[in-house]
């Protein structure tokens, strides 16, 4: 049995919504920035978001000493600057405030607490069908029915946690991932094994030794290790600037020329440079270089010391694959994230098995029967907001047509009715 109520239907314990628009899945800052552009294009949608808050990745699984690693001006969402007030690299803090501000300003209500469990295309009706529960204990099952759903949870959904040899099993110390970490304060005299040396375990790395713990960060493969200004200027506008005029190829030597300079040679503490320039990894691989803001000094220093791959871990120790044998109190596996988009869209001819677009950027943000990508361009806040400004103008140039000819049919059949009168 069906009752209908408005635009919601229930079918047995399930509730069914019609959306006049798009459905955007996470409240991040891609799918605020979607969203807001949406708004701005008089399109209705609704967001729907699994953690309690927007930008839970900002607000709960980071930690307190981080900072913006980009200048600002390249991490505004569309339509909205960040304050004049704001230093050139906004704390957390101010970055969440910054999108409080954002959803308040362009009125993104969330429906929040609610896990999208599948979404798929039903080619008989032509409408994209979400189903959600809600993570709350009254567990309520809805499904939202709409005609383009926006994929907006981003990169990092899901944390990555490594099967390392002993760690659950054998290893009497606590075990953290990154996201859990928050600072090195609880840790203070003790010894941290870092396991991943991208910006975020250089980051806690150079925390804990901050706070006067002793850090010990794995360093398994080559990474690209640049400072994050070269004479006052962002190293990242540096690159973006020469990548105007200049080719990849040429743009990665001269960054790795003006690291040296800043940095000088990093291979003698551990720290070996991949093959491929910085610029191109990024392109092909996604791998971010690291952009130094305190740990290469600590490095040198020794108080962060480098370390190689790990064979396996033991009681309180961590055996090296280069037969060393660290004493150790404490794990924080800096080990990333992934994408958790496989886990509940049924579609696999836009998004790979990796939870990413098949299409390379620029051509990321669009598939088919009304399917469209936010925030995965591994082009950071600048690659998200590109995302939500076509998307936006794409549904919103439909949206404007179909409205168009719906005035006209009212018009027509308005005048029809005079005439019979």
């Amino acid at each position: 049995m069906c009752r209908l109520m408005g635009s919601e239907e229930y079918f047995s314990d399930r509730r069914c919504i019609w959306v006049n628009g798009p459905v955007i899945v996470g409240a991040g800052p891609s799918g605020l920035a979607t969203a807001a552009c949406l708004r701005d294009q008089e399109v209705p949608f609704v967001v729907v978001e699994r953690s309690d808050c927007i930008a839970s990745l900002w607000q709960k699984r980071t930690y307190d000493r981080l900072k913006l690693h980009l200048p600002k001006k390249f991490c505004q969402l569309p339509k909205m600057p960040f304050p004049d007030h704001y230093p050139e690299y906004p704390t957390k803090r101010q970055f969440i405030d910054y999108l409080e501000s954002y959803a308040s300003r362009f009125e993104i209500k969330s429906e929040f607490n609610t896990c999208v469990e599948s979404a798929r295309f039903d080619e008989t009706s032509g409408l994209w069908r979400v189903r959600t529960s809600s993570m709350t204990a009254a567990g309520e099952e809805m499904e939202y029915i709409c005609r383009w759903l926006v994929v907006a949870t981003g990169e990092n959904a899901e944390r990555v946690v490594p099967e390392i040899n002993g760690l659950k099993k054998e290893f009497d110390g606590e075990v953290i991932h990154a996201c859990e970490y928050k600072s090195g304060e609880k840790y203070r005299g003790k010894r941290v094994l870092v396991v991943g040396c991208g910006n975020s375990g250089m980051e806690v790395s150079l925390d804990l030794a901050n706070h006067n713990a002793m850090p010990s960060m794995v360093v398994r493969s080559s990474v690209h290790v640049l400072p994050r200004e070269i004479m006052g200027k962002s190293t990242f506008g540096i690159s973006m600037m020469m990548m105007k005029w200049l080719p990849l190829w040429l743009v990665d030597k001269l960054l790795l020329i003006l690291s040296w300079l800043v940095l000088g040679s990093l291979a003698k503490y551990g720290l070996k440079r991949p093959t491929i320039g910085p610029m191109e990894l990024k392109s092909k691989t996604g791998k971010t270089p690291v952009l130094d803001i305190g740990a290469l000094e600590k490095i040198k220093s020794g108080d962060i010391e480098i370390v190689p791959a790990i064979k396996r871990f033991s009681r309180c120790h961590v055996e090296l694959v280069d037969g060393q044998k660290l004493d150790i109190d404490a794990v924080v596996l800096a080990t990333g994230y992934r994408s958790n988009v496989p886990s509940w869209l049924q579609e696999s001819e836009f998004f790979s098995e990796n939870g990413f677009p098949k299409s390379p950027f620029p051509n990321a943000w669009k598939g088919k029967s009304g399917l469209y990508a936010a925030g995965f361009t591994r082009k950071g806040l600048a690659g998200a907001s590109a995302d939500a400004v076509n998307i936006a103008q794409d549904i919103g140039n439909v949206w404007r047509e179909e409205t168009k000819r719906l005035k006209m049919r009212r018009n027509v059949g308005h005048r029809r009715c005079i005439s019979v009168a």
